[in-house]
Parts: C-alpha cells; sequence; structure tokens
C-alpha cells in the first residue's frame, strides 16, 4: 500500500466562531479513536494527540470544489455539525481496493481520501459514526484525533426487499435506504415479483401491474412501482451508495404473472391470485415462444432503466416444471438478459443448468451449488438462509417471523465466516453477502425495523471486516452503542437478548 498524501486543508471560517476570546473549551474526557464503537470495524486506527472541536454553531461553509458531492450531500443530510473544516479527494494512483478510504481526523480538520467516490463516500459513513459517538460539551462536539484506514472485504455488500409478498411504498422503501446505508450496504436487490404479487410497471405488457400488482399476501390491496418511481428509487439509492439489483423471479413463483396473462401458464391448472405464502406450485410454459418473447419484454424494459450491472433471474423452487424444461430455460434466460447488456444473478439452483460466463450464484441453501458455480469459474452471492435471512424469527417468541431455516439471534447472524459455507469455495470465489428480507409477515417500517435491525449491523460487519479481526465480545461492545444510536434516530431496532 501507498503512503497517502497528506492534505493541505484550507481553514474554513467560522471554525471557531461563537467560542469566545479563549477559543474552544478543554476537551472532556473521551474514548481514543481506536475505542470507537464504529461498525463496520475499520481495518486499521491509528490514534493521535489532541481532538477537533466542532461548534454546533459554527456555519458551514463546505462545497463541491473541495468536497465530493455525493459525500457532501450525504453529510449536511445526516450530521449534526458542519461547521469544521473538510476536504475529501479521489486519487486513483492510491493502490486501495474499490471502497476503501483513508479519514484523518486532526485538530484543524478532517481528510477523506480514496482511489473511487464509493470510497469517500464509505468514509463519509465512518465520519457520521465518529461524530454520533464523540465526546461533547454544550458548546460543540470533540473528535478524538487519529487515521483509519479502511477497506471491504468483500466487493458486493447487499440488503434484499422482498416487494412482492407485501408491497413497499416509495416512504417506506425510501427510509429502509436511509437506514441500511449506515452500514456500508452498497446494493439493494428488489425482489420485485412472486407467486403474490407483480411490482413493476412493464408498458409493453401492462395487465401485470393493471392485475397482478393488486394483490398481496393476506388478500389486501397491493400496489406496484410506475417506472417513473423505479428510477426514482434508483436515484434514491445510487445517492447513498447503493445499486439496485432488480429481480424477476422465474419460471416459478409467476403466479401473479400469469393471472395476468394466463397464456404463459405451464400447468393445466387455472391461475387465480395467491394470497398465501406457500410456494412451489406455479411454472411458466417453457416450450412456448410467447413465453420468451415475454421475457424478452420485460428484461428490456427493466434493463433500460437500471443502470447497475445485474439482473436477478431467480431460478428457485420451480418445484412443478420439469427439471430438463428448468435447465433449457435457464440457459435460455441468461442468453437473454446478456443480450441485454446485462450480468445474470441467480438463486443457487440455477448452477443445474449450463451457466453462462459471469453467472453469479447466490447461495441460500445449497453448498453443492456453490461449489460447482466455481468449478464453473462463476462467482458466489453468500445469503444462507440459517444465517442472513431477516425474516427468521430472532427466538420462539419474536411477534413476527417464521422459523422454517432457523431461529436467527443477532449472535447465529454474526458468528460466521462466509468462506466456510461451502467447502471449497474461497473469499476470491465469493463476490460477497447479501441479507434478505422476505416479507410474509413483513407489512410496515415497524415491522422491517423490528426484523432487520440489530442482525444487519452484525452481516455488514460480516461482509466487510477480515474474519482475524472480527471478536464477539468487541462487537456485542458496539452494538450495545449502536442500539442506543438506532433508538435516537426512531429505528424501532429488537432488544437483542444477547446484550441483557
Amino acid at each position: 500500500m501507498s503512503t497517502p498524501k497528506i492534505f493541505l486543508l484550507l481553514l474554513v471560517c467560522g471554525l471557531f466562531v461563537a467560542c469566545g476570546q479563549d477559543g474552544p473549551p478543554p476537551p472532556p474526557a473521551m474514548a481514543p479513536l481506536s475505542d470507537m464503537p464504529l461498525i463496520p470495524l475499520p481495518v486499521e486506527m491509528a490514534d493521535a494527540e489532541g481532538a477537533l472541536f466542532i461548534d454546533l454553531d459554527a456555519p458551514s461553509e463546505w462545497s463541491e470544489e473541495t468536497i465530493d458531492a455525493r459525500a457532501l450531500a450525504y453529510l449536511r443530510e445526516n450530521l449534526p455539525a458542519t461547521g469544521f473544516p473538510l476536504t475529501t479527494e479521489i486519487d486513483a494512483s492510491l493502490e486501495l481496493p474499490a471502497g476503501s478510504y483513508l479519514l484523518n481526523v486532526r485538530p484543524d480538520g478532517v481528510s477523506i481520501s480514496a482511489a473511487d467516490a464509493d470510497g469517500v463516500l464509505n468514509g463519509a459513513i465512518t465520519l457520521e459514526q465518529v461524530m454520533a459517538f464523540a465526546g461533547d460539551s454544550e458548546r460543540g462536539i470533540f473528535l478524538p484525533c487519529g487515521t483509519i484506514t479502511d477497506m471491504p472485504r468483500f466487493a458486493y455488500r447487499g440488503f434484499m426487499l422482498d416487494v412482492a409478498r407485501h408491497f413497499m411504498g416509495m416512504d417506506t422503501l425510501k427510509a429502509t435506504i436511509d437506514r441500511i446505508a449506515r452500514y456500508k450496504v452498497n446494493f439493494l436487490h428488489l425482489h420485485l415479483t412472486d407467486d403474490q404479487g407483480w411490482r413493476i410497471e412493464i408498458k409493453s405488457w401492462p395487465k401485470l401491474t393493471e392485475v397482478g400488482g393488486l394483490t398481496e399476501v393476506d388478500g389486501t390491496p397491493g400496489g406496484f412501482y410506475t417506472q417513473e418511481e423505479y428510477r426514482e428509487i434508483i436515484d434514491y439509492a445510487a445517492a447513498r451508495g447503493m445499486t439496485v439489483v432488480p429481480e424477476v423471479d422465474m419460471p416459478g413463483h409467476t403466479n401473479a404473472a400469469i393471472v395476468a396473462y394466463p397464456e404463459l401458464n405451464g400447468t393445466d391448472k387455472p391461475a387465480k391470485p395467491h394470497f398465501g405464502t406457500e410456494v412451489g406450485f406455479s411454472t411458466f410454459n417453457t416450450d412456448s415462444d410467447l413465453t420468451y418473447q415475454f421475457i424478452d419484454d420485460v428484461v428490456r424494459e427493466i434493463a433500460e432503466m437500471t443502470p447497475g450491472p445485474y439482473f436477478h433471474i431467480g431460478g428457485d423452487e420451480s418445484h412443478v416444471t420439469d427439471h430438463e424444461d428448468y435447465v433449457r430455460f435457464i440457459n435460455e434466460v441468461q442468453q437473454i438478459v446478456e443480450r441485454h447488456n446485462k450480468q445474470n444473478v441467480g438463486w443457487d439452483e440455477v448452477a443445474s443448468s449450463n451457466l453462462a460466463n459471469g453467472t453469479v450464484v447466490q447461495l441460500w441453501a445449497h453448498p453443492e451449488y456453490a461449489l460447482r458455480a466455481k468449478q464453473n469459474g462463476n462467482q458466489v452471492l453468500m445469503s444462507p438462509a440459517n444465517r442472513t435471512y431477516l425474516d427468521m424469527q430472532y427466538d420462539s417468541t419474536s411477534r413476527i417471523g417464521l422459523h422454517w431455516a432457523a431461529y436467527i439471534e443477532v449472535d447465529s447472524a454474526y458468528l460466521w465466516d462466509p468462506a466456510a459455507i461451502a467447502e471449497g469455495v474461497e473469499d476470491a470465489d465469493i463476490l460477497g453477502v447479501e441479507a434478505p428480507l422476505w416479507s410474509e409477515t413483513v407489512r410496515s417500517l415497524e415491522d422491517i425495523d423490528y426484523l432487520v435491525f440489530p442482525r444487519l449491523p452484525a452481516l455488514a460487519e460480516v461482509a466487510w471486516t477480515p474474519q482475524r479481526q472480527r471478536e464477539w465480545e468487541d462487537f456485542k461492545r458496539r452494538l450495545a452503542a449502536h442500539q442506543e444510536w438506532l433508538k435516537s434516530m426512531g429505528i424501532g431496532t429488537y432488544d437483542t437478548r444477547v446484550l441483557k
């Protein structure tokens, strides 16, 4: 790693405005930077003498001339005070992985440097936590001086939200994005279609939302995103460091589409709206040219709106699809996705087909498929259900959630190694880690908060921090502070028993 540049900070006027002639007050007793309860745990923290005083009343003179625009917007939205010198720099010569950053706190200001814009934003997210847990007085905030050198273990650190079984409106989705951004989640996987509902407008097949978008679990009204709303979601997520991964699950989990267009049905049973949670009973007609024209249209319209590289084709739990038909179908769909310049992602069953080069296999239940993917030169996205599924109950007393995969308390979410799930699959074979939230029992933002927090911070650290540096007792210390921080922001995090 090359030695980082030393940045000459321009002192912003008003640094000590309202501090009086005597200057800033003496700093209170406070923990050094290296003891701060940061999550995910940074790779390296070095303490230095002194503290930076931030006057809560000092005006901010930040600008895009000295601060990356996305980091500037994030910090202005999330920091309690901005009246202190801050500079950021993107330096492609830094020998750091994508998303890495150097954060330097000195008595005269803060600097963030990185090889790319994602790294600068990650540094800004860490700065938000440093300020949240810093020492304070009536007149301002004191940041302990020091340097953080940080980089992600895995490039992909994802969260999946199932908006098909229960639809989540724009306000709920945006609030969820805001919450998970604080833990350096950089991919938002949207499960847009399932047996219970179709949630994305497709202009060439309008009945998908006119008919398929109006139902959900429990028989309550569903909903869908217009194409304009979908683009808004993409922009909102991107401003917070997240790339959207759209999923159209197929050939199973397709009842809502088949209700809208019965000619797509691959069974001899007429389709009707589905309000339950059972799966495995639906399939597209894999012998019909119309089916592949339909898929091509759907992929084309969504791909044209989606700047990210990935398109998720589902592929799980196709219980009524003949295996030979399933293999042929997945092979054809992979080619359709590639023709629209996207990279395929599929649940681990897709590895039973002939995987296209670059198709990512998302392990949820079958380690043998992850190994098969690796042997074929494909990467694996780790989402083992008994560790990462946020819809699972914490224990038998949880007010919502399921437990078919496991009861998942915070310790279960934290105490595992992605490189130890499938024998023979190592870090180099793993694209990243994703935490899915299926919505059979999830109906509101309150429900999302209850199931996601505090397990998401645990999984975020699994995905970011090197395995050798993660330690359960230390994580519990830091998580306790985050529980209080989350509550102070109105986030209804579950009171986990592991901290009692």
